[in-house]
């Protein structure tokens, strides 16, 4: 058998187990429209991506030696659980107090699983 035999063998067979749309040359169905969409996209997409990155690298003089970046110091970080009160360091908890301010064991403890709940609004009663 030879390559290009093998080739198209492969092409059939991904064509029986996939269907006709998984061989489709992928040019297929571009347009001029769909072109001209796509290079709007990305120089939206890029456009707010640069402006991230600017606010990111812009950088404060602490101390005279220290540089920082504007974004680490106003940004607000919660490390206290509205529900428990422990304070935590840890990044798993980071993650869980910016979506639903608990920490990781009070997101297994109430809201996991039970989400819509949680953002209606319900808070366990504290002791």
């Amino acid at each position: 058998m030879s390559r290009l035999d093998y080739i198209a063998a492969l092409e059939k067979a991904i064509e029986k187990k996939f269907g006709a749309e998984a061989i489709r040359h992928p040019k297929e169905g571009w347009s001029e429209e769909k072109e001209k969409a796509h290079l709007e996209q990305a120089r939206v997409f890029y456009k707010r991506y640069d402006s991230i990155l600017s606010q990111q690298k812009e950088a404060i003089e602490i101390d005279d030696f220290v540089f920082v970046s504007k974004h680490f110091i106003e940004r607000e970080t919660q490390r206290q659980c509205n529900c428990c009160n422990k304070y935590s360091f840890q990044i798993r908890d980071d993650v869980y107090m910016l979506k639903f301010d608990c920490c990781f064991e009070c997101y297994v403890r109430y809201v996991k699983d039970r989400e819509e709940r949680w953002n209606e609004g319900w808070r366990p009663s504290k002791p």
